[in-house]
């Protein structure tokens, strides 16, 4: 995993609408960067409804959601469209982002651990979380912004 005060290592990547997400260009804001195992199953749908409905909250505190997990665009898609995510879901394919990050340890793994960062205005990391529960880190994240 990255240290609090690392710089948050740059990605360029689709999300599940096809559009590229470059950490770079989102300097400026708080980007809470929540990593999640297989779209569409219990844990992940309970931490992304939590980020769902405290969305407007996160943004009223210049933050930006972006959840990431190696599931295609096709399975972001239908999952973001199923619970009406509102925050672009990340689509770390080829691992790059998830082994950057230390959410993966290799590119044949078949999920992401269940891990978050908060990276600063300025690129740098914030926070650093080993391990979520995710049915409540959203609403405790948000506490501590």
């Amino acid at each position: 995993m990255l240290q609090v005060g690392d710089q948050a290592p740059d990605f360029d990547v689709l999300d599940h609408h096809g559009n590229h997400v470059k950490l770079s260009d989102l300097r400026g804001k708080r980007v809470v960067l929540w990593f999640y195992p297989k779209a569409d199953t219990p844990g992940c749908t309970a931490e992304g409804c939590s980020f769902r409905d405290l969305n407007a909250e996160y943004k009223n505190k210049n933050a930006q959601i972006l959840g990431v997990s190696f599931d295609t665009q096709a399975e972001n898609a239908a999952f973001a469209e199923k619970f009406g995510f509102t925050f672009p879901l990340l689509c770390d394919t080829d691992r790059k982002i998830g082994l950057a990050y230390g959410a993966a340890e290799s590119e044949k793994d078949e999920y992401a651990r269940r891990i978050a960062y908060v990276i600063g205005e300025d690129g740098k990391i914030e926070q650093a979380h080993p391990k979520v529960d995710a049915r409540t880190y959203p609403a405790e994240q948000l506490k501590s912004l």
